[in-house]
């Protein structure tokens, strides 16, 4: 019998390779979109992705992807009938999740708020709220639907110490959003991931909780839409910033963070557990350099310089990809992702990979 996934924010990075990865393993599929305008623009998306991928969905598959049902309360065409079905559904309101969850087997919740993407430095509110409410309304309406498990990506700073005590992130570690290193985002992030917890603790019933804390996201875009962190590449192939901060990242590649989901989804022991997800720590300096070592002519822009940390402090409220990372400058920070190799077989691909198949995708996107 084929199971059923809703993966949430389907316009989403992580989120459409969820889509393209469940598809080609042979799960029926939903997601949610906020605008049923966008729904075109994902189908279109996953059925481009699926027909790349070398292991590629099968025809028939592929084609029931691009007619599956429109977006609605409830899909036109039933589950059994489409590889894919869009459901509309907003974080920030309760309509539609009783109806994409209905049915459903497991839900995979990466949908990330956009309502603070334009808040003023330090706004807290426009993220906190959207990120923790809305993961709330997901469990509720899974909890609701009897959902086997939910998958909840959260990040790797839900995990992270204060810089200062040189302390490891694993997943023992609870972060003080308090904590001056964080900004409103990644405090979103903390506050939401406690809450699903303590929800689940308290009214999961029988629905198994899993989370997936993923460090510096990259790898190669689906679209130039929504790219989040992959933002940070992007801006070295043009040449932003003109020299480079010593701001570094835990990488993972989207599609080792997809398969790590879904392995966190179907796996017995990973139930009720944490998993942080990352692979190789790169300085941008490395980043820069690998971009121009691998691609040639095409990343010729790529700073090469890199400037002092008092110089940096200066310039990076001015750089919109990386001022909000201004207290990580010169940070190493201690990471492991071991208990998600032991457990769940988690095995990243390396690094330099990840950069450069990133920005090649980038480089062949028309809107990049």
């Amino acid at each position: 019998m084929v199971e059923t996934v809703l993966v949430t924010g389907g316009t989403g990075f992580i989120a459409g390779w969820c889509i393209v990865e469940l598809l080609q393993r042979g799960y029926a599929v939903r997601t949610t979109v906020r605008d049923s305008s966008k729904e075109k623009r994902v189908r279109a998306v996953i059925a481009k992705a699926a027909a790349a991928c070398s292991t590629s969905i099968a025809g028939s598959e592929t084609g029931r992807i691009a007619n599956a049902s429109t977006v609605g309360s409830t899909p036109t065409g039933g589950i059994a009938g489409d590889a894919l079905t869009c459901f509309k559904a907003d974080l920030t309101q309760d309509a539609g999740w009783d109806a994409a969850l209905a049915g459903s087997d497991y839900v995979l919740h990466v949908a990330s708020p956009l309502g603070g993407a334009n808040a003023a430095p330090g706004d807290k509110i426009s993220f906190i709220g959207p990120a923790r409410d809305g993961t709330l309304r997901v469990l509720r309406a899974a909890v609701k639907a009897g959902v086997k498990r939910v998958v909840m990506t959260s990040a790797a700073a839900a995990a992270r110490p204060p810089l200062s005590s040189g302390g490891v992130s694993d997943e023992t570690v609870w972060s003080d959003p308090a904590d001056p290193q964080f900004d409103a985002y990644r405090v979103s992030k903390i506050l939401a991931e406690r809450a699903a917890w303590d929800f689940m603790s308290s009214s999961g019933g029988k629905t198994e909780f899993t989370t997936v804390l993923p460090g510096a996201v990259f790898g190669p875009v689906l679209s130039a839409d929504n790219l989040g962190s992959v933002g940070i590449i992007q801006g070295l192939l043009k040449g932003q910033p003109a020299a480079l901060p010593q701001l570094g990242f835990w990488v993972v590649d989207v599609r080792d963070l997809v398969d790590l989901h879904i392995r966190a989804m179907t796996s017995p022991a990973a139930a009720g557990q944490r998993f942080i997800a990352a692979g190789e720590f790169m300085w941008m300096r490395d980043i820069a350099n690998t971009l121009r070592s691998e691609l040639g002519s095409a990343a010729t822009r790529t700073p090469q310089r890199q400037l002092p940390n008092f110089v940096v402090r200066l310039l990076l409220p001015f750089l919109p990809n990386l001022k909000t990372l201004a207290p990580l400058l010169g940070h190493r920070f201690p990471l492991t992702s071991e208990k998600a190799r032991q457990v769940l077989g988690f095995s990243p691909r390396p690094a330099n990979t990840t950069v450069v198949d990133c920005a090649r995708s980038l480089i062949s996107s028309p809107a990049a």
